[in-house]
């Protein structure tokens, strides 16, 4: 999938492995307590996992 018109402020990449099987509120409950950011605030937030072939 393209993203053509992305009005995010920063573009966050999770370093490091990410289990894929987590859904939207996983990652979410993630960055609020792994980094320490707000989940709603206008930003992507990339995760890719062992493979390193996939993002969510």
């Amino acid at each position: 999938m393209l993203i053509r018109d992305l009005t995010a402020d920063h573009v966050y990449l999770a370093c490091g492995r990410t289990d894929m099987r987590k859904s939207i509120d996983g990652l979410a409950a993630l960055v609020l307590s792994k980094f320490q950011l707000d989940s709603y605030q206008p930003a992507l937030f990339l995760f890719y996992g062992r493979r390193k072939d996939r993002i969510k």
